[in-house]
């Protein structure tokens, strides 16, 4: 029963052709090689990683500097537990700090302090110029603009999935 189940599914899947298996190969390739290169450079100029930059990014990136946990680990789609600990080492380095949420009580944010604000800044520049030299730069322009709008339909169609996240960039 299980391979006439699985014989049938077979027969009715659309299969990537081969130029389209070779594109979807080398964006999973090519995007995990890019995030662990940003991640090293990060690393070795300044001690923190992709995932802690992103996180002085959000922040930046409120008015106030302060994000809800709950909402910082929904936009970057991570655990709660893992943008607990996360934050822990963040507020070990000095670069955020942690208050309970006024409001009800019940939650806790994460404020980015002068000295994060400060890291980020001084990450930023080194951060960019990886990202221009390892993708942007790389490409012509329309093609890098394909890519944004390809991009633009992914998460379109996924983020419906998880309305309680902010998961667009701002000024998208």
């Amino acid at each position: 029963m299980t391979d006439s189940i699985s014989d049938a599914a077979a027969a009715k899947t659309r299969w990537l052709d081969p130029d389209q298996q070779r594109a979807w190969r080398a964006y999973m390739v090519g995007t995990t090689l890019l995030t662990d290169r940003l991640d090293d450079e990060l690393r070795d100029a300044f001690g923190i990683g992709l995932n802690e930059y992103e996180v002085l990014v959000r922040l930046s990136e409120r008015e106030d500097h302060s994000l809800r946990m709950s909402a910082l680990a929904d936009a970057m789609r991570f655990s709660r537990s893992r943008v607990t600990h996360t934050i822990k080492r963040m507020e070990a380095a000095g670069w955020v700090r942690r208050s309970e949420a006024t409001d009800d009580g019940r939650g806790i944010f994460a404020h980015l302090t002068e000295t994060g604000f400060a890291l980020l800044v001084r990450a930023a520049p080194i951060h960019v110029a990886g990202v221009r030299a390892h993708l942007v730069d790389l490409v012509a322009a329309d093609d890098f603009a394909a890519m944004g709008r390809v991009m633009d339909a992914v998460v379109d169609q996924l983020a419906e999935d998880h309305p309680e996240a902010d998961l667009r960039t701002p000024g998208s």
